[in-house]
């Protein structure tokens, strides 16, 4: 009940920091009114005379309401994003500018309270039922070129939506860039840690990116299928990326090798014992994946009781993408057709059971959108919804 509590004082607090701004608004809204009505009756010089410390107390009240407000927004509302941010910041000396960015930023900040107030009240209604509340724990495995950050949740909102539902979350720990065997080796250790403290016996893994390929390499090679009791792929690149192929063709043996050295240079800042830019970038090949592909997918997962399901997105747009997806998406379609993002389509499809997800609304789901990577809530696709519909079906599935 912590988590939901947690989100319920922030909803209160932002509440509170959208009535102190629409308070500024009303009052500086009526007080323009009164003094124009003033100074059509009275002059000007007269007006201020009169009312010099009237005003200068109403402005000081105003000032002290707005900064308020403005801080408890910036602080507290997780859909201000940083655009809004900078052009409230850049507008707010300007007349008509400062008032137009507040608007924008109230409706921002009112239509968050609204959807972030219709999920709490539904988590609320079925907290109890612990839809999410699986036999064993679920293991999240994250793609390539991330790490399980603390401060930084790979997932996004994705896991704290699941725990309030009654799910049991471990997450890979793995480097962030590795060849697929290594990777393997790495989250089969992870695995047989888990089962050994916990005595859970077995995991649901769900897994994003490169992951779904290094969870079916750890499964067929690494001796952990009867550890595994699901396994869901998220936007996998099941048969890789023909674009992958063309760019490792294409660029020269010295700039692949300058920047393998400043990713691998700067990863091992951050945790990373052993990072392998190229070789992550050529287990995402098509090429490569077909191999892997040809060795993952002889395993028998059905016999060895593991239910298997994979999940793909599409991005109907190159501008509905975030930086980079906005702009490798034209470069990826030319190669893989539909994409989202990054991945093609044909290259998502593999298991017992396969969604494909399409937004209606223009935008489409990307890559980096079906982790909730940007933490924005997307017109037409709950995103941690449909995590809880996931998680909530292994559970039903006796997982």
């Amino acid at each position: 009940m912590d988590l939901l509590n947690k989100r319920i004082k922030n909803q209160r607090t932002l509440l509170v920091g959208n009535i102190f701004l629409i308070s500024f608004l009303v009052m500086l809204v009526s007080s323009l009114i009164y003094y124009i009505g003033e100074f059509v009756r009275r002059p000007i010089i007269e007006v201020i005379k009169s009312d010099i410390v009237k005003i200068a107390v109403l402005g000081l009240i105003m000032l002290i309401i707005f900064w308020v407000g403005i801080i408890i927004l910036y602080l507290k509302s997780g859909q201000l994003e940083i655009k809004y941010r900078f052009w409230g910041l850049v507008c707010g000396m300007i007349p008509v500018a400062n008032i137009i960015a507040l608007l924008i930023i109230l409706k921002v900040s009112i239509s968050e309270l609204i959807f972030e107030g219709k999920k709490i009240r539904l988590d609320k209604k079925r907290y109890d039922e612990k839809i999410c509340q699986t036999k064993y724990p679920i293991l999240m495995v994250h793609g390539v070129f991330f790490r399980d950050f603390t401060h930084f949740n790979y997932w996004g909102r994705i896991p704290e939506e699941l725990e309030i539902n009654g799910a049991r979350i471990f997450y890979g720990e793995h480097e962030s860039a590795s060849n697929v065997e290594e990777s393997a080796n790495e989250l089969a250790s992870r695995i047989r840690s888990i089962v050994e403290e916990t005595a859970c016996t077995k995991v649901n893994v769900i897994a994003h990116s490169k992951g779904g390929l290094d969870i079916k390499y750890a499964i067929k090679n690494c001796g952990i299928g009867d550890m595994v009791a699901s396994v869901t792929t998220i936007n996998t690149p099941h048969r890789g990326c023909e674009f992958a192929d063309y760019l490792m063709n294409k660029a020269g043996e010295d700039l692949k090798r300058r920047v393998a050295k400043a990713y691998n240079g700067a990863f091992k800042l951050v945790g990373d014992k052993h990072p392998d830019f190229i070789a992550a970038v050529t287990d995402l090949t098509a090429s490569t994946c077909k191999k892997i592909s040809e060795d993952t997918d002889d395993f028998d997962y059905k016999s060895a009781a593991i239910f298997t399901q994979s999940v793909g997105s599409r991005l109907k747009k190159a501008r509905g993408g975030k930086f980079p997806l906005n702009m490798s998406y034209l470069f990826v379609k030319n190669f893989d057709g539909p994409n989202d993002g990054l991945v093609g389509k044909e290259s998502f499809p593999w298991g017992e059971k396969f969604t494909f997800l399409e937004n209606k609304y223009s935008k489409g789901i990307s890559h980096g959108d079906m982790i909730d990577l940007n933490r924005i809530n997307i017109k037409g696709f709950d995103v941690r919804e449909f995590y809880v519909n996931l998680v909530s079906d292994l559970k039903s599935r006796g997982l």
